[in-house]
């Protein structure tokens, strides 16, 4: 009898060895995916994604601690891909938002880049349209000039033409002077031949 009482008493202490072996297993996975979300929720950018995978994390932690031994793997199960849903999800929004930064910095860099290439563009059209106008004023320029020049050329072949009938007119003023001086000449000696010829007849 005494045995019995003996070997009882050392089964319920080894029962109770394991079980208090089992919880104590129970609150260290607790205690893992609690410090695990407990990290997550923390983090300075994770912390803020994912907050209704986190609740439900929670709460399948919450399960888990509740959760009798028939049921313990299931829930432990549950707990655990919950809490790797809430990091992952978070991870990938914050992706998905540093993604989406990334896009909008391209973006502004290609809007930059084609506000600078318009900027070029706009500069290369006006000083083209600087060159053309100064082509434009040369050209005009040259034209005037030309007209000048041809109106000078004009002017002086006018002034040559009344030279050359002034000069012309002048020779013919010389010519008739000469002939008239040659008439006047002959006169004279005539008029003297005859005055010799008048003095050799007198006594």
């Amino acid at each position: 009898m005494k045995r019995l009482a003996t070997l009882a008493a050392a089964t319920l202490l080894a029962l109770g060895a394991i079980g208090g072996a089992q919880a104590k297993r129970d609150d260290i996975d607790v205690s893992r995916l609690t410090n695990t979300l407990n990290q997550l929720a923390s983090d300075p950018v994770l912390g803020n994604y994912a907050q209704a995978e986190q609740a439900l994390a929670r709460n399948a932690i919450g399960q888990l601690a509740q959760a009798g031994s028939s049921d313990r793997p299931h829930a432990l199960y549950m707990a655990e891909r919950r809490v790797d849903l809430a990091k992952a999800t978070a991870q990938l929004r914050d992706a998905q938002t540093k993604l989406a930064q990334l896009d909008r910095e391209h973006d502004q860099i290609q809007l930059d880049n084609t506000r600078q290439e318009a900027e070029t563009a706009r500069r290369e059209l006006e000083r083209q349209r600087l060159q053309y106008q100064m082509a434009q004023e040369e050209a005009q320029r040259l034209q005037q000039q030309g007209e000048a020049y041809s109106q000078a050329a004009q002017q002086a072949q006018a002034e040559a033409s009344k030279a050359k009938r002034l000069a012309e007119a002048q020779s013919r003023v010389a010519r008739a002077a000469k002939h008239q001086a040659e008439l006047a000449a002959k006169a004279a000696k005539a008029m003297r031949a005859q005055i010799e010829q008048g003095d050799g007849g007198k006594p």
